[in-house]
């Protein structure tokens, strides 16, 4: 189905959208493109993403779209070394948690926490990293019963590639292709919203067939961009296939699955990444997602948009050509 689409931020270049309604209104939750100068490679260092902007809105399709600026960057943080990817936020008794993957002093990803009292930022860093973090592409699900739980993980330049049963490998290794893929990670959240209060679990997709996708099925299986949704009382786990450039869900009866995937949420847009979020607001679905138009596809910078996202009859997303 081809959805017409709205470019958010048309002044700049935002990508990977963590989108969440708050006090009423939309709060938008993109990295930040900046070119750094490196020549394009496949860990991303042709990307500056030196601070975060908040955005917010009323009307998703229509209204005015502001900037509330600067609220997080690199230099604010005291562990930093470069590279702040993507983000999200979540709320948990008036205080707002942002989440975010950021290369230390030894270019490894760790995850790490910032604090606000109000969505807007701006948000204050803790000392130190999240304890037995990794990787990149942090999105925090609250089940409304008071439990959070990170999704986390990416393949190539987010790293996951380095790890097996979160410990770091020597050097990084891929499965071979009748392999279970990599998985996604999922993991519960302290009750202070500033450390993992568990390890880290695989988060395993599976086919129709019931076993988990190989590493070969590069058109449906894990490689970055999780998000987690709730439609219909079940778990939605959706994804980007990366190199194949799909967004993917899978559905699950719990969040730490297992998921048994679906289908095709967006079909490849102009740009080698896809990344989202899912968001229910005043009575409608949204996919917040970006693409490489604006940039003319020559630099890879990527910009913000959203377009309507609908479920058939049974559940099923409805499969989206972005216009």
């Amino acid at each position: 189905m081809k959805k017409e689409a709205r470019y958010l931020v048309p002044n700049d270049y935002m990508a990977d959208p963590a989108v969440h309604v708050f006090e009423g209104k939309v709060y938008i939750y993109p990295s930040h493109d900046r070119e750094s100068g490196i020549p394009e490679n496949d860990n991303g260092d042709h990307f500056d993403m030196c601070d975060y902007h908040v955005f917010s809105t009323d009307d998703v399709m229509h209204g005015e779209i502001k900037d509330h600026g600067v609220v997080l960057k690199v230099s604010d943080i005291p562990w930093a070394g470069r590279q702040l990817w993507d983000c999200d936020v979540v709320c948990k008794n008036g205080k707002y948690y942002m989440y975010f993957p950021l290369k230390d002093k030894n270019d490894i990803f760790r995850i790490g926490v910032a604090v606000s009292d109000c969505p807007e930022g701006p948000f204050i860093p803790q000392p130190d990293p999240i304890r037995g973090s990794y990787s990149i592409d942090p999105a925090v699900f609250d089940d409304g019963e008071g439990n959070y739980y990170m999704y986390f993980g990416g393949l190539w330049g987010g790293q996951l590639q380095r790890y097996r049963n979160n410990k770091a490998l020597e050097s990084a290794a891929f499965p071979a292709d009748d392999e279970p893929a990599l998985p996604s990670r999922v993991v519960k959240l302290s009750a202070d919203m500033l450390q993992f209060a568990e390890e880290p679990q695989p988060l395993i997709i599976l086919g129709e067939d019931g076993k988990p996708l190989t590493a070969d099925d590069n058109s449906r299986r894990f490689f970055e961009a999780s998000w987690m949704h709730k439609y219909n009382g079940k778990y939605y786990f959706s994804y980007s296939t990366g190199d194949t450039h799909l967004l993917c869900y899978a559905i699950g009866d719990n969040p730490y699955g297992p998921f048994t995937y679906q289908g095709v949420i967006l079909m490849p847009v102009v740009g080698w990444t896809t990344h989202h979020s899912i968001v229910e607001y005043k009575g409608k679905w949204y996919l917040f997602h970006h693409d490489c138009v604006p940039s003319n596809g020559t630099t890879w910078l990527r910009s913000l948009k959203v377009c309507e996202l609908e479920y058939d009859a049974a559940g099923h997303i409805i499969t989206i050509e972005s216009k």
